[in-house]
């Protein structure tokens, strides 16, 4: 149980009597109705989901284990977490202090995320007016979308976000607190698409001049519940003029949906960005489709989060794949959600002799903190905070390595690329 919940958890899924990602893409897409799995009102919805988080922070009992399974009370000024009676409370309230301010946003966004299933998150964007390698981050980001106040305005008054907090049982915050929610998952929404772009300039790949292709490894639910063909497209509005990319999700768990297509064996649609998927492990797709010319090679590898560092079962199961992403010498960018993750994820890297060309802070990391489910009271991690680049096999004598604009080359990166990211050009 700790570990993080980024989204929709399994957790939630059995709690609304669902099996599968696939049943609550259903139920968002009006192809089966909520009553099919006992959810009659969109209060049900709301209270089942919050049902996952009830359990006494203090002596993690959950409710069926206490006399009243409904004597659990939440932290009022957080809205987050639950005790069990007072002796808890106060027990747990000199660690608790800590993170209360904080697990106030988690909370909300929490509920806020439900307007990403609705469409109304994110807000149109526009096409950039700086080129990618001047935008540093979110704050240049934002800056350059116009009549954002009215955008954010327009969210907070539409009426799911009315829905919302008519069922979900807590009182409706501040609209300032309501505009900075939207913020945060907006950042969340458009941080992976960024983070490729990201990917692109750091080793010098450039979109402006040939279509490419970008393999999204170990995609789940994360990257492919609810997405739409169109979730992407923050990379033509980032390289406008672009000569077409194609990302295929490719994962034992990609959900089933719009994007679940053969991968292009042709160029992607110039100035489109077109999304494919294939359902199964990387290094079976490389060599059903990869090596038959079904898919074309990739010019980039990105991988979300693969938590490869999280057990031995998992790094068995990854263990090919980062085999065969050394050995072809392919271009890679992972993303972790926190410095010790980093860290571990670091030291399985290095041992496989994998070069590592580079790590950093991601100016694109999403802006929405995250908690861990079963012990809140942690510092919260965001999704992509930090990124590795990997190139082939351990650097030898000759080899050419990454260089950006602030002198970045390998290993440890310079303090200006920490504090900004990196912004290699283009040419």
């Amino acid at each position: 149980m700790d570990r993080n919940v980024p989204g929709l958890s399994h957790v939630i899924l059995q709690k609304l009597n669902m099996k599968s990602y696939e049943d609550y893409k259903s139920a968002m897409d009006g192809r089966k109705r909520g009553s099919d799995f006992g959810i009659r009102t969109y209060f049900d919805m709301f209270q089942k989901m919050e049902d996952t988080f009830k359990f006494c922070v203090e002596c993690k009992k959950l409710p069926n284990a206490l006399p009243d399974p409904k004597s659990l009370r939440r932290c009022k000024r957080c809205q987050n977490v639950y005790y069990c009676g007072v002796a808890c409370q106060r027990a747990n309230w000199p660690l608790h202090k800590k993170f209360c301010k904080k697990l106030k946003l988690v909370a909300l966004d929490r509920l806020v995320e439900w307007l990403v299933f609705t469409g109304d998150i994110p807000f149109p964007t526009d096409t950039w007016t700086k080129p990618a390698w001047d935008v540093k981050g979110w704050e240049d980001w934002f800056s350059m979308q116009e009549q954002l106040e009215e955008k954010l305005g327009a969210i907070v008054a539409g009426r799911y976000m009315t829905l919302l907090w008519a069922n979900a049982g807590k009182p409706r915050p501040e609209d300032a607190e309501l505009r900075e929610s939207i913020r945060r998952l907006v950042t969340d929404f458009h941080s992976r698409p960024l983070t490729i772009g990201l990917g692109l300039r750091l080793f010098g790949i450039d979109p402006l001049t040939r279509p490419l292709t970008v393999h999204v490894v170990g995609a789940s639910h994360v990257e492919t519940l609810n997405t739409r063909l169109t979730d992407y497209d923050e990379l033509t509005r980032m390289f406008p003029g672009h000569q077409g990319v194609e990302m295929v999700m490719v994962g034992v768990d990609v959900v089933d949906g719009p994007i679940m297509r053969p991968p292009l064996t042709t160029l992607a649609p110039r100035g489109k960005v077109y999304l494919s998927s294939y359902k199964g492990l990387y290094h079976d797709f490389w060599e059903s489709h990869v090596e038959t010319k079904l898919a074309a090679p990739p010019d980039l590898v990105v991988g979300f989060h693969p938590g490869f560092h999280a057990c031995p079962d998992l790094l068995a199961g990854w263990l090919p794949t980062l085999l065969l992403l050394r050995d072809y010498r392919l271009p890679v960018l992972f993303t972790v959600y926190s410095e010790q993750e980093l860290k571990a994820s670091l030291q399985i890297l290095v041992e496989l002799e994998t070069h590592v060309v580079g790590y950093a802070s991601n100016p694109f990391a999403s802006l929405r903190p995250e908690q861990v489910y079963s012990n809140p009271n942690k510092p919260p991690v965001y999704c992509s905070s930090h990124y590795i680049a990997l190139l082939g096999a351990e650097a030898v004598p000759g080899t050419e390595e990454l260089e950006d604009d602030d002198g970045w080359q390998g290993g440890e990166p310079s303090a200006a690329a920490v504090a900004g990211g990196i912004a290699p050009g283009l040419g």
